[in-house]
C-alpha cells in the first residue's frame, strides 16, 4: 500500500457533506484497504466556519473554497454545496488545478453537464456523480458501464422521496394533498418550501441526467417535459383505485420506435398495481431499466438522506482514487448519438380524463364525437349522475400526447361540459 496519503478536499458541510467526513473518519483503515491508499481530509469548505462540526478538525475549516480548490496537493474534490454557482465554477477549477471530482450536484449536471464533461476530459480527471440520482441507489455506473454494451429503451422511474410520500399517504389514508404535504413536512420529508419537489423540478432535472447516460446524447433541464403533483386529489386518487391502479409521479425517459430520437418527461400517472413501482412505498425510490439483451431490471432503495446520499459519494470516492493510482480515468461523457429530444406532443400516452357534464340525453354522443374527431380511441367510460349533473370519466387508448391535449381543449369548449375536473395520464401497462 502507498504510505503518501490521497487528499481530499470537502466543498459542502451540510447533512451530505458531515456525513461524508464522518465515514471518512471512522472507516479510515477500511477505506485504505479499498483503494490501496489512506485517505486524507485535507479541508473542508463552508459558509459559516463559526458552527460546531462534530468530529471535524477546526483547522480544516475555511470559507475560501477557491483557494482550497486550487491547492496543487488536492488529488479529489468532493462537492455536495448544490446550486449552479460557485459550484460550475469551483469543479471547473478543480479540474483546471489536477483533482478529479466526485459530485452529488444534479441540479449542475442537468443545466450544464457538457461544460464539466468537457473540462474532465481537457484535464484527464475524473467526474463522478452517483449520489447525484436517487441516493444510495446504485444506478448511474450500471447505466455507464454495466449496461454499456447494451442499448437502454426506457428509463421509468420513482426518482423523488418527498412527493412519494405524499402520494403515498394519500392513497393509503384517503387524505388530500395538503395534509400529506403537511406530514411530509413535520417528518422532514419535504423542505420548508417543498416547490423543488412538488412541482417535480428536482425530478426533471434527474430525468435529464438519466435520458443522456442512458440514451448517449445529451439532454438539459429544458428538454424535460415537467408536471408536478399539486393538482392531484383525493378523487384522482380513489378513481386510480377504482381502475387497479395508483398514483405516482414518475420521472420517464424513452427511445423513440424508430430509434431516432427520445424523449424525457416528469408528471403524476396511474400504474397498474401489477406494475413493480406501484409498490414503492413512504420516500423510497426505485427506477425500473428496460435493455434491449438485459431485459428489465429495478433498482431500489432509500433515495435521499445524509446517510445514503454518503453511502454513493463514499463509493465515488473510492473509484476515483483508485483511477488516480492507476494513473487512469474512468468513463467520461458519452453522448455519440446526438439524437433530438422530441417535445411532449410526440409522446404516446394514454389518458384518464374526468369530465363534469350536463346530465342529460345525447351528451355521451357529443363527447364521444370530439375524441373521434381527433382520432382518439376511447378504451372504457363510466357515468354516474344525479339533480341534472354527471360525473363522465373517460380512460382512452393510445394516442400521440398532442391529440390527447386538442381533444381536452375541444372538449372544455362544449355547452355541455361544465368543467374538466382532471387528467391523468395512464402509464405500465
Amino acid at each position: 500500500m502507498r504510505t503518501r496519503p490521497l487528499k481530499v478536499a470537502l466543498l459542502g458541510c451540510g447533512v451530505v457533506g458531515s456525513e461524508v467526513a464522518r465515514i471518512m473518519t471512522t472507516h479510515a483503515e477500511d477505506l485504505a484497504a479499498r483503494i490501496g491508499a489512506p485517505v486524507e481530509l485535507a479541508g473542508v469548505a463552508v459558509r459559516r466556519p463559526s458552527k460546531v462540526r462534530e468530529g471535524i478538525d477546526p483547522g480544516l475549516i475555511t470559507t475560501d473554497a477557491t483557494a482550497l480548490v486550487k491547492r496543487g496537493d488536492i488529488d479529489v474534490v468532493i462537492e455536495v454545496i448544490g446550486g449552479i454557482e460557485p459550484a460550475r465554477t469551483l469543479i471547473t477549477t478543480a479540474f483546471e488545478h489536477g483533482a478529479s471530482v466526485v459530485s452529488a450536484n444534479k441540479a449542475l449536471l442537468a443545466e450544464d453537464g457538457t461544460t464539466l464533461y468537457a473540462a474532465a476530459e481537457e484535464h484527464g480527471k475524473d467526474l463522478y456523480f452517483e449520489a447525484a440520482v436517487a441516493g444510495a441507489i446504485p444506478l448511474i455506473r450500471p447505466l455507464r458501464e454495466s449496461l454499456a454494451g447494451d442499448k437502454v429503451n426506457r428509463v421509468l422511474g420513482i426518482v423523488n422521496g418527498t412527493t412519494n410520500f405524499i402520494l403515498d399517504k394519500m392513497d393509503s389514508s384517503g387524505a388530500g394533498y395538503s395534509e400529506a404535504l403537511d406530514e411530509a413536512t413535520a417528518l422532514g420529508y419535504a423542505e420548508a418550501d417543498p416547490t423543488a419537489d412538488v412541482e417535480g423540478f428536482d425530478a426533471a432535472a434527474k430525468a435529464a441526467i438519466l435520458a443522456g447516460i442512458a440514451f448517449h446524447t445529451r439532454v438539459r433541464l429544458d428538454d424535460v417535459y415537467r408536471e408536478g403533483l399539486t393538482d392531484v386529489s383525493a378523487a384522482d386518487i380513489a378513481s386510480a383505485k377504482r381502475m387497479g391502479c395508483t398514483v405516482k409521479l414518475l420521472a420517464i425517459c424513452e427511445r423513440a420506435a424508430d430509434g431516432q430520437s427520445v424523449t424525457a418527461r416528469v408528471h403524476p400517472a396511474m400504474i397498474p398495481l401489477s406494475h413493480p413501482l406501484a409498490s414503492v412505498r413512504e420516500a423510497y425510490n426505485a427506477v425500473f431499466v428496460e435493455a434491449e439483451a438485459a431485459g428489465q431490471l429495478m433498482f431500489y432503495g432509500p433515495g435521499a438522506g445524509g446517510s445514503p446520499t454518503a453511502s454513493a459519494v463514499l463509493g465515488d470516492l473510492v473509484a476515483v482514487c483508485r483511477n488516480r493510482l492507476a494513473e487512469s480515468t474512468g468513463p467520461g461523457e458519452s453522448a455519440y448519438t446526438q439524437l433530438p429530444v422530441s417535445p411532449m406532443g410526440d409522446v404516446v400516452t394514454r389518458y384518464h380524463i374526468s369530465l363534469d357534464v350536463a346530465d342529460k340525453p345525447g351528451v355521451l354522443a357529443q363527447v364521444a364525437t370530439v375524441f373521434a374527431e381527433h382520432g382518439v380511441s376511447i378504451d372504457t367510460v363510466r357515468q354516474q349522475g344525479k339533480d341534472g349533473e354527471a360525473s363522465l370519466v373517460v380512460v382512452t387508448h393510445r394516442a400521440p400526447d398532442a391529440a390527447l391535449s386538442g381533444t381536452v381543449e375541444a372538449l372544455r369548449k362544449l355547452d355541455t361540459v361544465r368543467g374538466v375536473a382532471s387528467i391523468m395520464r395512464v402509464e405500465g401497462e
